[in-house]
């Protein structure tokens, strides 16, 4: 969103507040169609696993799935619409420092805020990206996903490993590869609608348990939706990350 700006003009007239110009709302529905916002994410439709129909109203904060005409039973899902900080398939986000090696990292904050709706069958994940070399193009070769949110029976690839607690909550862990990259998942205990946390906890969970170290490279943060069936109204009403 934009900053309020008060301007004045010498000491002829006092100081006026003058109200940020309305945020005129996007609406997305080209296969890998993207646009920014707040002049420092990039949010993107991203429908990959379907040819049906896809599209995403994007707000100033955040999106909204306006039209999903596409429906799976089972396999990958139709898409992945999210908003992210960092490079995905060489498109990288207003002025970001990713790829940045995960040892000159000292901690990366986020902030998530969900809206859910019935009647779909979806997960609400957040995805983090590495790779062990600076790659801003491409498949990483490692993926951590956090399940916020599913509904429908739809579960993580591979198998359940166990389970831990990162950021005070509960997780069951999942590991497993999608044919193109290794990919570990964190699921929610119970849903979560918003929260905010420190992404390198996933991070350094993931480095103690595969070939992840701190030479890798961290390429982006991403969160959205992964869709089945339906998934028209789920939203991410705002999303923020910083990598410092």
């Amino acid at each position: 969103m934009s900053a309020l700006a008060l301007v004045t003009t010498g000491l002829v007239a006092p100081a006026v507040d003058t109200p940020p110009p309305a945020h005129a709302d996007t609406l997305i529905c080209d296969q890998y169609g993207s646009t920014t916002i707040g002049g420092r994410y990039v949010v993107m439709n991203n429908r990959w696993g379907s040819s049906a129909t896809q599209c995403i109203n994007v707000t100033g904060s955040g999106f909204r799935i306006q039209t999903q005409q596409g429906s799976t039973s089972g396999g990958a899902p139709l898409s992945y619409p999210a908003i992210y900080l960092g490079c995905h398939y060489g498109n990288c986000s207003p002025g970001t420092n990713l790829p940045r090696q995960l040892s000159r990292i000292g901690n990366a904050p986020s902030s998530i805020s969900y809206t859910y709706v019935g009647g779909s069958t979806f997960n609400a994940s957040y995805d983090i990206w590495l790779d062990p070399t600076a790659k801003p193009t491409g498949v990483n070769q490692m993926e951590l996903m956090i399940w916020f949110n599913r509904t429908g029976g739809v579960q993580p690839i591979g198998g359940r490993v166990g389970t831990t607690s990162i950021g005070g909550r509960g997780w069951e862990v999942w590991q497993g590869n999608n044919g193109g990259n290794d990919v570990v998942s964190y699921v929610a205990q119970s849903s979560i609608a918003s929260w905010s946390f420190n992404v390198m906890d996933f991070v350094n969970d993931v480095d103690s348990r595969t070939r992840v170290d701190r030479s890798w490279y961290l390429t982006s943060v991403q969160a959205g939706f992964e869709p089945w069936s339906g998934g028209v109204g789920l939203a991410v009403n705002s999303f923020s990350a910083n990598v410092n």
